[in-house]
């Protein structure tokens, strides 16, 4: 069945409903969880995809409940610093009543602020390594070492509110695992089924030891692994594109934008899969909760009997969406303008 969302959309060609009508009308929002390794700007130790990734999510924050902004540790610094989300949550607040102009569903960005919690990296004296098979999960997760952003989680999922909720983890799921892992240490086998039931995880590339851990220990959580398929979005538009219709006259936020990341210049994004595949599910195009579904974060496949989904036909399932959410892009980008 396709998403009630394409009835508004069938209603805004028709001219029944205005188009902010139609963006404010949300049948069922999605509660979402971003957990990024997120740098400062200018990046200096991280890789600039997170930055673009941001911009672009924040466009989208109007069609999610946004229950975290998580600073993860990741990439090369395996920092976590929430300073720079709540900078860039600044350049947000610069430009948010224009995008209230087109849907007043747009979160303030002091209801931002006060859902942005830290993780915990080498600079909370948690030794993260990069990469998978670099160390053991018990090196980083474990009694004591709990973060705000792990309770966060927590608290997220025990709230009454029966909805799933969507994380995407674009630096190290340790975060997720330690909520997990502290779940599973104080409360009944019970009580950890419901918990893990209630969490759908998007994990980008292999980023620290708890993946494995993550993959290995919970056959019944749900979680999609983009290994390479999130590479699909290598490219999606070039940095000429990327100057023209977006830091270029674009406003503070758009401006922010770098013009390339460590895999080249231009539109990388590769974090932005884990919730694109949201994006396209309340247009229609797929439901969240089946990953075998083509959509703009991609199709994966189901692994025997667990509920884990992988790299399925890989980034050319993400390539075949570029022209329809660079136009988005495109014209949100123009929603931050006067």
């Amino acid at each position: 069945m396709r998403h009630p969302i394409v009835l508004v959309l069938l209603l805004t060609l028709m001219g029944l409903l205005s188009s902010e009508s139609a963006a404010a009308t949300n049948i069922k929002r999605l509660r979402v969880i971003v957990s990024s390794d997120f740098p400062p700007f200018p990046v200096t130790n991280s890789d600039p995809d997170d930055v673009q990734s941001m911009v672009r999510f924040l466009l989208y924050a109007n069609e999610f409940d946004v229950e975290g902004l998580i600073a993860s540790a990741g990439t090369h610094g395996m920092v976590a610093e929430k300073k720079n989300i709540l900078a860039v949550l600044d350049e947000y607040d610069k430009v948010v009543e224009n995008l209230r102009k087109h849907d007043s569903m747009y979160p303030s960005a002091d209801a931002l602020r006060a859902v942005t919690f830290e993780g915990r990296g080498n600079n909370h004296r948690v030794p993260v390594r990069f990469g998978c098979g670099q160390q053991a999960a018990a090196d980083i997760i474990g009694k004591g070492k709990d973060s705000e952003a792990s309770r966060a989680i927590i608290a997220a999922v025990d709230k009454p509110d029966p909805r799933s909720i969507y994380v995407g983890v674009w630096g190290g799921p340790r975060e997720v695992a330690q909520a997990i892992w502290d779940v599973k240490n104080t409360r009944s086998e019970r009580e950890l089924k419901a918990f893990i039931g209630k969490l759908r995880v998007f994990l980008i590339a292999c980023q620290d030891a708890t993946h494995e851990w993550l993959m290995s220990e919970f056959p019944d959580l749900f979680i999609i692994e983009s290994k390479k398929t999130y590479q699909g979005m290598f490219g999606s538009d070039s940095r000429a594109w990327a100057e023209e219709h977006l830091i270029k006259n674009h406003g503070p936020l758009c401006a922010i934008y770098p013009p390339r990341a460590v895999a080249g210049e231009g539109v990388i994004e590769g974090d932005s899969p884990a919730f694109l595949y949201l994006v396209s599910a309340n247009r229609g195009i797929n439901d969240p909760e089946n990953p075998t579904e083509p959509s703009w974060g991609g199709q994966y496949v189901r692994r025997g009997s667990t509920k884990h989904y992988v790299d399925g036909p890989g980034p050319a399932s993400i390539r075949q969406w570029r022209a329809d959410f660079q136009a988005e892009f495109k014209e949100r980008a123009d929603w931050t303008l006067p």
